[in-house]
């Protein structure tokens, strides 16, 4: 059998991972090692695996998304609404771990 190749870095892995979501949640979920990121939002669960492998050089074990609805506000009494953010909970391996605090390391 052949050797499984490295996910090599492509630039369209840098436009489906957006940014890490730091909050006490997030932070939280990365004791049962699983990191939170805002992804695009027509990204797909396989190819947000894809990217966070290639981009990190660690093992997804599971990938899990959500869509978080835009809040209506006011600016000077007028009413908008703020956009719609989709974010992906992604749990590595046993073992692997990300330190979203030094960005990707290429």
């Amino acid at each position: 059998m052949a050797k499984k190749q490295s996910a090599a870095v492509d630039t369209r892995h840098y436009d489906v991972v957006l940014s890490p979501v730091i909050t006490e949640k997030s932070t939280m979920a990365s004791e049962h090692n699983a990191v939170v990121f805002r992804v695009a939002k027509d990204a797909t669960k396989p190819s947000i695996k894809a990217a966070v492998e290639a981009l990190f050089n660690v093992s997804v074990t599971k990938v899990n998304t959500l869509i978080v609805k835009g809040k209506t506000k006011k600016w000077k009494g007028r009413p908008y609404t703020r956009s719609d953010v989709k974010k992906a909970v992604v749990t590595l391996k046993e073992g692997d771990s990300i330190d979203v605090t030094q960005g990707v390391n290429n």
